[in-house]
């Protein structure tokens, strides 16, 4: 079967199959989202070029479905949940993260070799000492008093370092001389 082929026959059993997701869901959201996925599915044979024609087309997209949605009932965790809270953070495009990185790989560089692997191996990557020793050829000590020699630059550099201009103050900012703080009218 063709996508045309395709696209065409679920064209016409998609009213249908609608109504049937509807009556089965109680949600008209729930119901375009299992058809939608139902469609996905479904597309995704015909693209590959696994989907027979079916002599009951509507049988067969309602069995897709239908497998769908027990598929949601058995795993509610799939499933979106409806929030009236935001996320604590936005979205920034990545930027945060890639601050982050840079600002970690500035602070390797000021370690010596051994200090910065031992420091990547066991805090970054979650190995234990003993797994980071056999990595580096090291004993478990070793690993251990490079990752703390490490540590240690790191915070002295972080300690020495000017606060960012992009971070809160930790005291609120007085009101300049002759403002008033704003009050709301009752």
């Amino acid at each position: 079967m063709t996508i045309a082929e395709f696209d065409e026959v679920f064209t016409t059993v998609m009213p249908r199959l609608r109504r049937r997701l509807l009556a089965l869901t109680g949600n008209p959201h729930d119901a375009d989202d299992l058809l939608q996925e139902t469609y996905l599915r479904l597309s995704r044979r015909a693209r590959s070029r696994t989907l027979a024609r079916q002599r009951q087309p509507y049988a067969y997209a309602c069995a897709a479905a239908l497998n769908l949605l027990r598929d949601l009932w058995r795993h509610p965790s799939h499933q979106e949940r409806c929030t009236d809270q935001l996320p604590e953070q936005s979205w920034d495009g990545g930027f945060a993260g890639r601050e982050a990185e840079a600002v970690a790989t500035a602070l390797l560089r000021g370690l010596s070799p051994k200090e910065a692997a031992a420091v990547i191996l066991v805090d970054i990557e979650d190995l234990t000492h003993d797994m980071a020793g056999e990595r580096l050829g090291a004993h478990r000590g070793t690993v251990q008093r490079n990752r703390m020699r490490g540590l240690a630059k790191i915070r002295a550099t972080l300690d020495a370092a000017p606060p960012r201009a992009y971070e809160r103050p930790a005291a609120p900012v007085p009101f300049p001389q002759g403002h008033t703080r704003p009050t709301r009218a009752a």
